[in-house]
């Protein structure tokens, strides 16, 4: 039986048999606490007469469903998730009356209480396949239709939907102590059923608006009553009112949706939704403490890539899931651009090369890694490539095409295909013939290359010096994984520095094209060797960089000297990955990023090459050497600490860097004595979530318990407070505190979702290899099942992340191939555990390395 899948084959079959003229949807979220009531009557067409279909409609008591007046036996009708349709007319109206379940996964309609005040909010989470389990659907983006809604909720709560909020019309009835009533929505445009939504509840509620290029744009912005002195108004709307002028200029045509809602949501699975007029993002983005300028930076990023959604995804979107990438790559090459250009935040691309391009480098390295353009035979598949392919390298590759035709050639294409294709669907050779149109450039060869063959190059220097230290002969290596062999064009920059009084100066710069498996360069024959040559200068593709053994040792001793910071990101990124690569020591990239951190002025450098040299300190070193590397990394750390200056963004980001990697008696009197207060920071505030991050580091230490933990929750009774403290309790090295977090995600299904999500997140640490031990066989055998027991969304966060990594060995890698070959576990869910077998053999490589 089908199920909740649903195949490209079926999608295309059933677009072919049906039009679908409107939907009309009444939605009763008075009814209780643990379902609401919806009734859907759809209109649509059929090109055949007597044809039979499906709707769709999941985790429901369906009551009546009425086919073209016809009364079909529900218990018949509506088997597995389809409601079956028998002997279609020309034209049709299908009217499905149900009682729908609230969710706590954050799929559906989603129904949270704040702890704080308990008050209630309800959101809508519909992508990829979730409308359904709100109202009845055909639920393909390719069967777009308008939509009316009508909501009866109590008087008193906002209700947004996609369309313009009308005027309640009290009810005169009431449901308990609450007076009911009722929004009747106007349609809405033509759209997709997974951007339709619906969010409702005592949310605090400001406007504003844009005047621009084509008119007037309402906004509004939405949070909890308990976050309203987090909201930052003026921010969020100077960053809105930036995206709407740049975007509406750009691509020539006007914001398609009327109004612009955007609603901080709690429990949110994902950083945002492009929800057409009615965005929702995770409210953390409403920070509580202090944040580094990278926080703000990717709110800004999620804020534009959500607008940028619009039009790409929105107005135009693709026919099926294959094109995926033509809504993420796209609107994240646009967000950055927007960010650079619109924005304060001008050196985005920096921090794209700093930390969100590493995620598509690592993501593309794995053995389940695929093309851009992947092929998404059904909806299994597409829920697993949502992943940093389809977002960092899309952005990546589509930053390199805008290089190599043009800005204004590629807008222009845009421009045109915005107009062709608007509130329609589309498929990649529509894009792609209006861009070659506009840059007069063949394209095919391109996105053969780019978009459909999986992997990552690397380009290495390949050259002889002649007598005189100059290059006799230089060319750029290119090479490929064995298993992804494909060779492709590459534009490139190639930086020549030299250390000149203590500064590392860029003596030149130029661009080539690189093709094949050798390209030469012939500008650089007679040329002295710099102390530094750095390809793929300016980060003009996507390409892993290799240094020569001059250029490595300079950037290894005065990576600090360098002064452009996006440079100074191509080297992080080297190292990163040569560390990975287990050609660089653990050790030597540990030791690179304690003599320059404290000098990295990118906001993203910062805080995320910490991350980096923690896991190489934890997983990457050599056991031998790891408690040595343990206790350099958490003395440096302190050392850091002591050095930032008063209330900078290196000061917090070593103050919780140093929380979570101390523990030795020193580091934990530290901790405790920021906790307490007994030490301090000249400009360091200890804010609560910074409480939050010393009691976690205590707590993993074993040096807090449950008494504590509990302690520090009084303190903060918020939903934060208490997904904080679920992952301190995760964090304790004791096996009552594992088996409880174990019982929490693994075997229990009515822990909230971002509560499981922190306990997850918590629950295999390094230096805790005795305590964690049971679990390891004990993965492999849920593993079998999580997929159907936890739901697609939960089931990828615990097989991803509660594999056993800590527990790096051979041993374990026979584990893993040996379940591989014969557990009966869905394919989505075995992608998850040979990813976390490919992590472990990684490891063991780079701790090989480490070693020697």
């Amino acid at each position: 039986m089908p199920g909740t899948n649903l195949t490209r084959a079926e999608a295309t079959a059933r677009a072919a048999l049906l039009d679908v003229l409107s939907y009309d949807i009444d939605l009763d979220l008075t009814t209780g606490t643990e379902t609401f009531g919806s009734t859907t009557t759809i209109t649509f067409t059929s090109t055949e007469a007597g044809a039979s279909t499906f709707a769709d409609l999941v985790d429901a008591t369906v009551h009546e469903i009425t086919l073209n007046g016809v009364a079909l036996d529900p218990a018949v009708a509506y088997q597995d998730s389809r409601i079956l349709l028998d002997g279609l007319a020309a034209e049709n109206v299908l009217i499905v009356k149900a009682d729908c379940t609230y969710s706590h996964t954050g799929e559906g309609l989603h129904r949270f209480v704040d702890p704080a005040d308990d008050r209630v909010y309800l959101y809508s989470q519909f992508e990829v396949p979730d409308a359904r389990r709100v109202y009845t659907t055909f639920e393909q983006p390719d069967l777009k239709s308008v939509f009316t809604f009508h909501v009866t909720a109590p008087e008193g709560w906002k209700v947004v939907s996609n369309a313009v909020t009308p005027e309640p019309k009290p009810l005169g009835v009431s449901t308990g102590l609450t007076t009911v009533a009722r929004w009747d929505f106007e349609p809405t445009k033509k759209m997709s059923t997974y951007i339709t939504a619906l969010i409702a509840g005592e949310y605090h509620e400001v406007q504003d608006v844009y005047e621009g290029k084509f008119g007037t744009i309402p906004l509004g912005h939405y949070c909890r009553q308990s976050l309203v002195p987090h909201l930052d108004r003026d921010e969020v709307v100077k960053i809105t009112k930036q995206g709407f002028e740049f975007f509406e200029d750009a691509f020539d045509f006007p914001y398609p949706f009327g109004k612009y809602d955007q609603l901080y949501v709690p429990e949110y699975n994902m950083g945002a939704m492009e929800n057409a007029g009615a965005v929702t993002l995770r409210d953390e983005y409403l920070p509580r403490s202090k944040q580094p300028r990278s926080f703000y930076d990717f709110r800004a990023s999620v804020i534009l890539h959500e607008m940028a959604h619009m039009w790409f995804g929105d107005l135009v979107t693709m026919k099926w899931w294959d094109d995926l990438w033509l809504n993420e790559s796209f609107a994240e090459w646009a967000c950055y651009h927007a960010q650079a250009n619109a924005t304060e935040f001008t050196d985005a691309w920096t921090g794209f090369t700093n930390a969100r391009k590493q995620t598509g480098y690592r993501q593309d390295q794995l053995p389940t890694t695929h093309p851009i353009a992947a092929d998404n035979y059904d909806l299994q598949a597409v829920e697993v490539n949502f992943d940093m392919i389809t977002y960092a390298k899309g952005a990546s590759v589509l930053k390199q095409l805008v290089a190599w035709v043009g800005l204004e050639p590629f807008l222009d294409g845009l421009k045109a295909y915005f107009k062709e294709f608007a509130y329609g669907n589309s498929e990649f050779k529509d894009l792609l013939r209006h861009l070659e149109a506009s840059s007069g450039r063949e394209l095919q060869g391109w996105a053969q290359e780019w978009l459909q063959t999986a992997g990552v190059n690397t380009l290495a220097p390949s050259f002889e010096l002649a007598e005189d230290g100059t290059y006799a002969s230089f060319a750029v290596e290119q090479s490929a994984a064995a298993d992804y062999p494909t060779l492709r064009r590459h534009r490139i920059g190639l930086g020549l520095y030299d250390l000149i009084d203590g500064s590392l100066v860029r003596r030149d710069a130029f661009e080539i094209d690189v093709t094949g498996e050798l390209t030469s360069v012939p500008q650089l024959e007679g040329v002295k060797q710099p102390d530094l040559l750095l390809l793929n200068e300016g980060d003009l593709t996507y390409a892993k960089i290799r240094l020569d053994e001059r250029s490595l040792a300079t950037a290894l001793s005065s990576l600090s000297a360098l002064d452009d910071s996006l440079s100074r990101a191509l080297i992080w990124g080297a190292a990163w990955d040569m560390t990975r690569d287990a050609e660089m020591r653990a050790t030597d990239f540990v030791e690179l990023v304690l003599a320059n951190i404290g000098q990295e002025t990118d906001a993203w450098g910062v805080t995320r090459i910490p991350v980096f040299a923690a896991q190489a300190v934890g997983s990457f070193s050599a056991p031998a050497n790891r408690a040595a590397l343990k206790a350099r990394w958490e003395t440096g750390l302190k050392s850091l600490l002591e050095a930032a200056a008063p209330g900078s963004d290196h000061q917090l980001t070593f103050a919780r860097t140093y929380a979570a990697a101390g523990r030795s008696e020193a580091a934990i009197a530290d901790l405790q004595g920021l906790l307490s207060g007994d030490l301090a920071f000249d400009g360091l505030e200890v804010d609560q979530d910074l409480r939050w991050a010393l009691v976690t580091g205590l707590a993993a230490s074993g040096t807090f318990g449950e008494a504590e933990i509990d302690a520090e929750l009084e303190r903060d009774n918020t939903i934060s407070g208490k997904e904080k403290a679920a992952a301190a309790r995760a964090a304790q090295p004791t096996a009552e505190a594992k088996e409880a977090a174990w019982e929490s995600v693994v075997v229990r299904t009515d822990v909230a979702n971002e509560t499981a999500r922190s306990i997850v997140l918590s629950f295999q640490r390094t230096g805790q290899d005795e305590v964690l031990a049971p679990f390891v066989d004990r993965y492999f055998e849920a593993a079998d099942t999580l997929w159907e027991h936890l739901g697609t969304h939960r089931a990828s966060t615990v097989l991803e992340y509660i594999f056993p990594k800590p527990a790096a060995s051979p041993e374990l890698l026979e584990k893993a191939d040996k379940w591989l070959e014969t557990s009966p576990a869905e394919p989505a869910a075995k992608r998850y555990v040979r990813e976390g077998r490919d992590e472990v053999a990684r490891a063991l490589a780079a701790q090989e390395r480490d070693a020697q």
